[in-house]
């Protein structure tokens, strides 16, 4: 990055700070963390678990630095939840969201399907029924199923779905998307099993075109494009998804395993000629079997995690414009590796390394046949409530990568305030060179009850 983008980038953080901090006592609430549940949280006053109501309330702004530079977010947050108990064995779990952005009311730069589906969100969280029996749990309901837990990215993290309108940059127990589920945990010494059984499946939110982080597809030069609606799946029994998870923890080694069959939350973009110079794309969602699993351990101040995930069926877009529906089928290897270091002086240093393998690969998709890629974490506790913290995620495939610095403040008691940068580099084409023109300064502020 050079000089005069980094004293530009700056200054609109300076901006962004002394905006917040002047209206902060009228209306301004904020957010948690950013990068995933990994990334320790902010220590807040430990609450004992009585009944009322939960949550919290926040404000978060950010402003896009490309051109042209643009306000694309002026959030309010508001996320309320209870829980309590219905007798011997039996708990619930109740929770709600409702967001409101003034920036897709105050301003006129994106396109009115953007700022219908991103002006106002009101959805349900968590909500469900725990029983328990002897060695047996079950909870039915909307709820999280997290099977990986990386920093910064997905790996064998496959079940929920995810709100993919800010790519991956929120904090992930944000971003995800709880599924309609019934979900049987058996216990016995240090042996897990776990049976799922999604009937109505969530899929990612990939927002609408002309959004701040759309995943666009490639077109050739001199051609048009043109988005058609999502296909989501028909809600039926061919598209349930189940699946079986087993576990255990021998020696301090925690390992697990796992398949999953499902109708991919993801979806993947096909494509045909519309006109002579015209394609048209609609994101449509696979059906795929995945068989992965994970293994951590502690050794002292350093922690190992390690995820893999083979994933069958799923289709990826084909450059050959040729082709008659622009994909092809590649079955995929993901794994990542990672270790956490404890340091002085209340520092943490994470180094992740991470690869995605295809088989009977297809040279005409965007993807070389392995994709390696690496990240890094530091994060710094300093003075009595201060925090600094910089991921870094690249590829070493070709020059493309996502670097996030923050600071982040607990000014008072349930009360944090936190500043940070995300910025994007590389080629079109690349994972996060595609949102190049992107890069955003971010303030947010969180009122935790």
């Amino acid at each position: 990055m050079t000089e005069p983008r980094t004293a530009h980038c700056l200054t609109i953080i300076a901006a962004c700070c002394l905006a917040i901090g002047a209206n902060a006592a009228d209306d301004l609430l904020g957010r948690d963390t950013l990068f995933g549940d990994d990334i320790p949280k902010l220590s807040l006053p430990a609450r004992e678990a009585s009944p009322g109501i939960k949550g919290f309330l926040q404000f978060e702004a950010a402003r896009t630095t490309g051109n042209p530079e643009h306000w694309s977010k002026l959030r309010t947050r508001a996320e309320l939840g209870s829980a309590g108990k219905l007798g011997e064995g039996m708990k619930w779990k109740m929770g709600a969201r409702f967001d409101y952005d003034a920036a897709y009311s105050i301003y006129n730069y994106y396109p009115s399907e953007v700022e219908k589906n991103q002006r106002y969100t009101l959805e349900l969280r968590e909500n469900y029924l725990d029983v328990s029996s002897g060695n047996w749990d079950f909870r039915f309901g909307k709820q999280h199923v997290v099977w990986g837990e990386m920093v910064g990215l997905f790996f064998a993290d496959v079940v929920s779905a995810r709100d993919l309108r800010e790519f991956v940059l929120p904090e992930f127990d944000q971003m995800r998307i709880p599924q309609w589920a019934a979900r049987a945990e058996y216990f016995v010494d240090d042996l897990h099993a776990e049976l799922l059984w999604v009937p109505v499946a969530s899929y990612d939110n990939i927002g609408k075109p002309g959004a701040e982080f759309y995943p666009y597809q490639p077109v050739p030069t001199g051609y048009n494009v043109r988005y058609l609606p999502e296909q989501r799946p028909e809600r039926n029994a061919d598209n349930m998804n189940y699946g079986l998870r087993l576990s255990a923890l021998k020696n301090g080694w925690d390992i697990s395993g796992f398949y999953y069959r499902s109708t991919d939350i993801t979806p993947t973009f096909y494509r045909q000629l519309e006109a002579p110079t015209t394609f048209a794309y609609q994101a449509r969602h696979d059906r795929i079997h995945q068989f992965g699993g994970t293994i951590s351990k502690d050794f002292g101040d350093v922690v190992l995690k390690a995820e893999t995930v083979y994933t069958n069926g799923r289709n990826f877009t084909t450059l050959d414009f040729t082709d008659t529906n622009g994909v092809v089928r590649q079955n995929t290897l993901d794994w990542a590796v990672g270790l956490d270091f404890t340091l002085p002086a209340e520092t943490r240093l994470n180094v992740q390394l991470f690869q995605r393998q295809f088989f009977n690969y297809d040279s005409n998709i965007i993807s070389d046949k392995q994709e390696n890629g690496y990240s890094l974490l530091i994060n710094n506790k300093f003075f009595n409530n201060w925090e600094a913290q910089a991921l870094f995620i690249s590829s070493l495939n070709r020059t493309d990568w996502l670097f996030r610095p923050r600071v982040t403040w607990n000014l008072e008691r349930n009360w944090r305030w936190l500043i940070g940068a995300d910025v994007f580099n590389g080629p079109a084409s690349g994972m996060f060179g595609q949102y190049d023109q992107a890069d955003r300064i971010y303030s947010e502020i969180r009122y935790s009850f």
